[in-house]
């Protein structure tokens, strides 16, 4: 059996942060920092020069001093809200209602809610009470890809079946002055919000990504990773972490990858835009040019790692710029853990 994905639709929020933005509040926030200088540099040089954040960088919730109850409700309602629009846009633009929705999957991490993405979504949307559900809550970046999988696994249960596949965060409620560590630092600048949505079914939903069967699907948990990516809670807020081993992370599972391709040639990917250096070496493993992986690099530029909604994102760029019909493809991302997520998939261009 064969899945298809429809064209991927993406919500940025309204407040857009520049670079130069972020790296005047660093230093109104930390002028005696002893790195404050190093901090300038590897900000301005992280590859995202704007990025778009649900509420003004000078929010209690974002760059101000709320606490943590503040920022759960503040993230989760703002991811709410983009969420549905996202998924009302690929609906309609699948030629779907939400009576058409026989299952739906969502992942979302940033924030704390019982319940989460999944009823509240059931609720908002007007989705069908008998619509089976599958909420990731703790992915973060790899959240797409994998929402994807467990997507294709949902419909090869129930053949015919459409499932939405909604992934939203917002991210800058983890930008964070108690944070003061150099990676802290380009964490604030790497992030952006938005939310994302497209619908996975074994019927053809217009050009895009064909995924042929399970078999296509790969997930793997990094030995000895656990701590490389990780998020934290604390009465001030959200906090996100990571070692220095962190910074080889990717390179370290591309053997991996690799091997589970299996020599398969690859003309285009949706690489998880976690930074220039996952883009590129990601690029380089699977044989891909510069401009082969410019989706990405653009994505990280214009919008900076979505965390969850980045993959959608850049398969959303791939369909305003397409391969050439059954060109092999894969779809890879990374999360905390250290997890990758992955689709061997081919582009199907609609007659």
């Amino acid at each position: 059996m064969s899945f298809h994905v429809s064209r991927p639709h993406i919500v940025l929020p309204d407040h857009k942060v520049s670079t130069e933005d972020v790296v005047d509040d660093i230093a109104a926030r930390h002028p005696d920092h002893p790195r404050l200088a190093a901090i300038r540099r590897v900000v301005r040089n992280c590859g995202v020069q704007t990025r778009y954040f649900t509420r003004p960088l000078g929010a209690p919730t974002v760059s101000g001093g709320a606490g943590i109850g503040e920022r759960a409700r503040a993230a989760f309602d703002d991811a709410l809200a983009m969420a549905a629009a996202a998924a009302g846009r690929a609906l309609t633009a699948a030629g779907l209602t939400t009576g058409d929705v026989d299952a739906i999957v969502t992942t979302h991490s940033t924030g704390w809610a019982v319940p989460n993405l999944d009823v509240a979504l059931v609720e908002r949307l007007g989705l069908r009470p008998t619509v089976r559900r599958v909420a990731l809550t703790t992915l973060a970046c790899a959240g797409g890809t994998q929402a994807l999988i467990r997507a294709c696994d949902l419909v090869a249960a129930r053949p015919g079946s459409r499932v939405l596949v909604v992934a939203a965060e917002v991210i800058s409620s983890v930008y964070n002055h108690a944070d003061t560590g150099i990676e802290a630092m380009i964490y604030k600048a790497l992030f952006g919000d938005s939310a994302g949505a497209a619908v996975v079914s074994s019927q053809p939903l217009g050009p895009g990504l064909v995924i042929d069967g399970p078999e296509a699907s790969f997930e793997y948990v990094l030995p000895d990773s656990v701590d490389r990516y990780s998020g934290r809670i604390a009465g001030d807020g959200f906090h996100f972490e990571s070692t220095k081993s962190a910074l080889t992370a990717a390179d370290d599972v591309l053997p991996a990858l690799l091997d589970w391709l299996g020599g398969r040639p690859t003309e285009f990917g949706v690489i998880h835009p976690g930074s220039l250096r996952i883009i590129a070496d990601t690029a380089g493993a699977l044989g891909l040019s510069e401009h082969d992986a410019r989706h990405s690099r653009e994505t990280l530029s214009d919008e900076g790692n979505l965390g969850g909604v980045s993959v959608l994102r850049v398969l959303e760029r791939v369909h305003a710029a397409p391969p050439r019909d059954g060109a092999p493809g894969v779809v890879v991302a990374y999360g905390p853990g250290f997890a990758t997520a992955a689709l061997r998939c081919r582009w199907h261009e609609a007659a």
